[in-house]
């Protein structure tokens, strides 16, 4: 009796860590139906917001919302994954647990070369944290200030963390919504410029030392989108034809363009004190329902690395697993285009993604009159690979993917609308949340007469980029079996001038 209470306690104490055998055996782990192979996910339990995404002597460091105990939203850990590629992740144990403060919610991390913060020690260079402490009884009672910013760093290049005894070092004002910092060095002024989201607009301050913050300025009152609360924002630098141009991120939630949660964006300049957008437009950095709280990394240099969650709080704590819940987008890389009189932000799989692919099946000069059957080229593939088309003039189009139970994904584009889109109406199983069904559509931004498209396809997720990564969407679905067929259809002639369709290796074999 007491062997079997000893073994309880040890599953219990693994399992509240997050350090069950699954983390350890990989090839057991992720194969549940539903599974992503291609994507980070944790092993086991909840997962929301990616946090903390900072670049180190070669590694990628990937922080989560986490919950240990459950596959739904629960009291805020921050999870841990690394990688060497952007691609094969190895999830490492919790890094920071909840404490007399709060739980730990979303923020970011950044490499304090310097040593402005003082914590370095010994010559060695510490990484610094920086995330919101929620006080859940501060909520519960109806007070305004439960949110404030706090301070972790790690010395041994990320892999353990000591919370900074001065914690909050950033006090909540009395706004209810005051959190999800993200903080970048500011050169010209030598400052750490913090972007932070603050209910249905952004406040940034700045500190020398990421200790004492003061305000700067607020922007987003009257600008963007607003149909809901305004979460991780991210603030950085990129250049197009030699200028370079701020952009501004802030996620959304609700209010996206096809419901839910959601991705905006902001082009204009930022002078160390006050963001200025080039213009009062809204823009969407992805048009899927199923992309959110997406921010990048630091400590890249002038390549931007872009990740986000994949799903959406209308239906993220209901979706159909059982062992885990919810993933990461795939790693994309941001650049600028200029299109229809704007200056756009463009998303593209990052290259590292080439890694995994097989020999691609290459077709060029395909007349599709009606229907293209492509079904044998990807019968074997499991439901992981890169399709890829260039077309010399578009028009109406659409792909199919389905399975012998008739369950079916369409993506394609409406001509006389000027639209792509993802209907998951008929692509499995659907009653677990009644808003997950649905057609959701996305502008073309381009005004080329002739395209190209990149479709990232896992398990249960579908990523699209056209022309060039100026239109993008995100969109999970959840088939009984998988989708083993592909077709492509028109109702006129459509001329396809290449065609390509890449495996994808599992990234947890």
């Amino acid at each position: 009796m007491k062997t079997k209470c000893c073994i309880l306690m040890l599953m219990a104490f693994t399992i509240a860590n997050g350090i069950c055998k699954a983390q350890d055996s990989p090839q057991k782990t992720y194969t549940e139906q539903h599974r992503p192979q291609v994507h980070f996910s944790p092993a086991a339990h909840w997962m929301n917001d990616p946090n903390g995404m900072v670049y180190y002597n070669g590694t990628y460091h990937l922080f989560f919302q986490y919950y240990p105990k459950d596959i739904v939203w629960g009291p805020m850990h921050w999870g841990h994954a690394e990688s060497k590629d952007l691609i094969h992740w190895k999830q490492l144990p919790i890094a920071l647990y909840p404490d007399s403060l709060g739980y730990i919610f979303s923020g970011s991390a950044v490499v304090d070369a310097n040593n402005t913060s003082g914590f370095g020690k010994n010559g060695k260079t510490p990484l610094v944290a920086i995330f919101t402490h929620h006080d859940p009884k501060g909520e519960k009672e109806g007070i305004d200030k439960f949110q404030n910013q706090s301070l972790a760093y790690s010395l041994d290049g990320g892999s353990s963390w000591t919370k900074y005894s001065g914690n909050p070092v950033l006090k909540n004002p009395g706004i209810k919504d005051f959190r999800d910092p993200k903080v970048m060095w500011y050169a010209p002024e030598k400052k750490w410029i913090m972007t932070l989201a603050t209910q249905d607009h952004i406040s940034f301050y700045s500190a020398p030392d990421l200790k004492n913050w003061k305000k700067e300025s607020e922007f987003g009152l009257k600008e963007g989108a607003h149909g809901g609360v305004w979460e991780c924002p991210d603030l950085f630098p990129l250049k197009m034809n030699g200028k370079t141009y701020w952009i501004l991120i802030v996620n959304l939630n609700p209010g996206g363009p096809n419901g839910g949660s959601a991705t905006q964006y902001f082009v204009g300049n930022f002078d160390g004190n006050k963001f200025s957008p080039l213009d009062s437009d809204t823009r969407w950095l992805d048009y899927g329902p199923d992309e959110y709280a997406g921010i990048t990394w630091s400590n890249t240099g002038n390549r931007k690395i872009f990740l986000g969650w994949m799903s959406n709080w209308q239906y993220a704590n209901q979706v159909p697993t059982k062992t885990w819940r919810n993933a990461a987008t795939i790693a994309r890389k941001l650049s600028l285009q200029q299109s229809k009189g704007q200056i756009l932000l463009a998303s593209r799989p990052v290259a590292e993604l080439k890694n995994i692919e097989t020999r691609p099946i290459a077709l060029s000069q395909l007349a599709v009159n009606g229907s293209l059957d492509l079904s044998s080229k990807i019968n074997k593939l499991k439901s992981r690979y890169v399709l890829k088309l260039n077309l010399n003039t578009l028009k109406d189009y659409s792909i199919r993917l389905s399975n012998a139970k008739d369950e079916a994904l369409l993506i394609g584009y409406d001509q006389t609308k000027e639209q792509y889109y993802i209907d998951r109406t008929k692509a499995g199983k659907m009653d677990f949340q009644k808003d997950f069904s649905g057609r959701f559509t996305a502008p073309r931004l381009s005004i080329a007469k002739n395209s190209d498209l990149t479709l990232v396809i896992d398990k249960s997720s579908v990523e699209l980029f056209a022309d060039g990564g100026l239109t993008t969407m995100t969109t999970i679905y959840f088939p009984t079996e998988d989708f083993s067929k592909l077709a492509i259809k028109t109702t006129g002639k459509l001329m396809i001038d290449n065609l390509s369709i890449s495996g994808l290796k599992s990234i947890w074999k």
